[in-house]
């Protein structure tokens, strides 16, 4: 009988590593995505809840930072590709970006799709604390995590993702 005790507590915390170990490393598509609530620079209030129902990619991005600006035209010709189709885009300003190097990088670049400032580094935080860029999410229809990247995209990839959620 004691074998028999041994046998089962050591099935038992198997088991319990094993879901542990799967929650862990649980694909980050079956995470809710956190709330976004942001003034754009339009000055209009900015919801994630607003886009629901469409696939929607979030790229926290910075004057300053190379990568970001060499991605930038490829996230405008995917916006003005599949915007249409229902995807939409927001731009999300580092706090440490100030906002008039932000508005004129924006009239610049002739980005088309809102620019939230999170000049309180709130939106950052609920995003996993994003301090470096690019750093890009993409939600789902339904509002989950489907993809975090951290660094420049993989265009072609991202793009037929975006594609099988329209």
């Amino acid at each position: 009988m004691k074998l028999h005790k041994e046998t089962m507590i050591a099935g038992i915390v198997l088991v319990v590593a094993l879901v542990a170990t799967a929650a862990w490393f649980m694909p980050m598509g079956l995470r809710a995505a956190p709330s976004l609530v942001g003034q754009t620079l339009a000055g209009q209030t900015l919801t994630l809840e607003q886009y629901r129902g469409k696939p929607v990619l979030v790229t926290f991005w910075a004057t300053t930072c190379p990568s970001c600006i060499e991605e930038m035209p490829h996230l405008i010709d995917l916006y003005r590709e599949l915007n249409p189709k229902g995807l939409e885009i927001i731009g999300v300003a580092m706090a440490y970006d100030p906002p008039e190097q932000v508005r004129a990088m924006v009239k610049q670049r002739q980005i088309p799709y809102p620019i939230v400032l999170d000049t309180q580094e709130r939106i950052a935080r609920e995003f996993d604390n994003v301090r470096l860029t690019p750093t890009t999410v993409l939600i789902t229809p339904e509002g989950r995590i489907a993809h975090y990247r951290l660094g420049l995209l993989d265009m072609p990839k991202l793009k037929d993702t975006i594609e099988k959620m329209l």
